[in-house]
């Protein structure tokens, strides 16, 4: 038998946890939810001892962090991370760049400090950040009040305000009043990176509404050889007129990798010339180059054969180095400077392939012999197929990169010998880029990705001429309005028609800006596991 004390003892009443603290209590909600601290609990504080003791148990967390208002302490949670993840992804690029890659740079350039809060790290984190959070409020808050109109409560206001009502209770008005969040994209100064975002996504839009056209039969007759790869020759056209006319509107790294990859045709200094001599840089040939186009193409008149006359222009006098020891048989003056030493065009052309072929295919070899690494399982499976498959995808690249860019050089001596001098003296550099990117016709079946790039810089560079020529003038915050429209074009698309986004990743992306997770709805919907109203009710599932 017991002792009375004992017994006693044992029915003391255990001491309640004492309660915690309402400020605590939200800072945890606003950090981390229920189901992720049990799982830190489980995986990483429960495997020691001393930590084990001093932290809550998972269900002592989970009737802390309760409250009525779990769907917008989510929102604000997930935007709290992608600002702090997105922060510090920039701060390590900041830190790297400045570090560790300009490590030996004797240069330093002092710039006036800035607040914290006006640096464009937390400015860009920031308006991310507003722009999930928001995207998510606004959708559900234009769910509650479609539902609420379609109500019978509502139906005296649906007869008072017919074209009101219908708006509201449209099937695609949540997916364009969440596309106001993007809005907050102004929060982040207008620099190039806020117009480069506004024009990616306006080309998403145009490509998911192309998709969404196809999925309704309207290209069904289509011919064979229509599709994305038509976009390249504009594209290199236009970008071809602007790296020689308005280089100040043309993207520096794609035009350093054109000279890069030009060995032929643009002539670089010779190892035993004297260093005490000026020779042309490569922007400066080509800055002579649209000079002799302005000119409309004067002939070339060899100093060898006439040492007294005046064979060049006063403005090409930079040019002399070049084209003094030219050869005397070479007819026009852009050829001389292209290719001084051969007065063949078509075999400076051929020229061109044997020196630059090899090197852009060992380049493309790298590149996708290392993106092929993911796709591990498939070499395993099949090590022919796919190493064939992935050795046919080098040499269509490596073709078509080779071929746009040697023929839009090409292209200059081929207009010389077809076309009158006086006859689209300047707009033949745009005919010289259209022909140059008519090699993607090579690549029509993978190369979309590449091509809506190359779109995307086209559309860049052309508005830029535009403004700088006054051919239209620019809108203030014209990229956020841009941003806002194409993100409810999206939007509205991936509401309509999910399998109009052809990309998983976006799909899954979209899925995080509207509150549903990293979810697949196209995936879904094909296996039968859900649909509209069951995302509708998931939308819910938090409340």
């Amino acid at each position: 038998m017991s002792s009375p004390s004992a017994s006693s003892s044992d029915k003391q009443p255990k001491p309640k946890p004492q309660p915690i603290d309402p400020i605590l209590r939200n800072a945890l909600r606003y950090t981390i939810s229920a189901k992720e601290y049990a799982l830190l609990h489980q995986y990483l504080l429960s495997r020691a001892p001393v930590v084990k003791k001093r932290t809550i148990h998972p269900k002592r967390y989970d009737a802390i962090v309760k409250g009525p208002d779990d769907y917008n302490v989510a929102a604000f949670r997930a935007s709290l991370r992608l600002g702090v993840a997105t922060f510090s992804g920039l701060k390590a690029w900041e830190l790297i760049t400045t570090k560790l890659l300009a490590r030996g740079t004797t240069v330093k350039r002092t710039q006036p400090r800035t607040p914290f809060w006006k640096s464009s790290n937390v400015r860009l984190s920031s308006s991310l950040a507003l722009i999930l959070l928001f995207h998510r409020l606004l959708r559900r808050f234009f769910v509650r009040i479609r539902e609420s109109l379609l109500s019978n409560d509502a139906r005296s206001f649906r007869r008072r305000n017919p074209r009101v009502s219908r708006s509201l209770t449209s099937k695609l008005a949540p997916a364009i009043g969440s596309s106001l969040a993007g809005f907050f994209l102004a929060v982040y100064p207008g620099d190039q990176l806020r117009v480069t975002i506004a024009i990616y996504i306006m080309t998403r839009a145009l490509e998911f509404s192309y998709n969404y056209l196809e999925e309704l039969g309207y290209f069904k007759n289509r011919p064979s050889w229509f599709g994305s790869w038509m976009i390249m020759p504009v594209a290199c056209g236009q970008l071809l007129h602007a790296f020689v006319f308005d280089r100040d509107c043309f993207p520096t790294s794609l035009g350093t990798t054109i000279l890069n990859q030009s060995p032929e045709y643009i002539q670089k200094r010779p190892s035993d010339y004297p260093s005490t001599l000026p020779w042309p840089g490569t922007y400066d040939i080509v800055d002579s180059l649209a000079e002799i186009s302005r000119q409309r193409w004067p002939p070339f008149v060899s100093p060898i054969l006439f040492p007294n006359a005046e064979t060049l222009p006063n403005r090409l006098s930079s040019i002399s180095p070049i084209t003094s020891p030219a050869h005397p048989a070479i007819k026009s003056l852009s050829c001389a400077l292209l290719h001084p030493q051969d007065p063949s065009c078509l075999r400076t052309y051929i020229q061109y392939w044997i020196q630059a072929f090899p090197k852009i295919a060992r380049v493309m070899a790298l590149f996708f012999t290392a993106m092929s690494l993911t796709r591990y399982k498939a070499f395993l499976a099949s090590p022919l197929s796919a190493a064939n498959q992935l050795a046919r995808k080098i040499l269509r690249m490596s073709l078509f990169l080779s071929g746009a860019i040697g023929t839009s050089w090409g292209s200059i001596c081929l207009f010389q010998t077809l076309l009158p001098r006086s006859f689209l003296s300047t707009q033949r550099w745009f005919l010289g880029g259209f022909l140059g990117g008519a090699w993607a016709f090579l690549e029509r079946s993978g190369g979309r990705a590449n091509f809506l790039y190359s779109a995307r810089l086209s559309v860049d560079s052309l508005w830029k001429v535009g403004v700088k020529r006054g051919w239209w003038t620019g809108l203030r915050n014209g990229d956020v309005l841009l941003f806002v429209a194409s993100l409810a074009a999206v939007n509205v698309l991936y509401e309509v028609s999910p399998t109009s986004v052809n990309s998983g990743v976006a799909r899954k992306g979209l899925g995080v800006l509207r509150g549903e997770g990293w979810v697949d709805r196209a995936a879904l919907m094909r296996e039968g596991k859900g649909s509209l109203a069951d995302e509708r009710a998931r939308e819910e599932r938090e409340e």
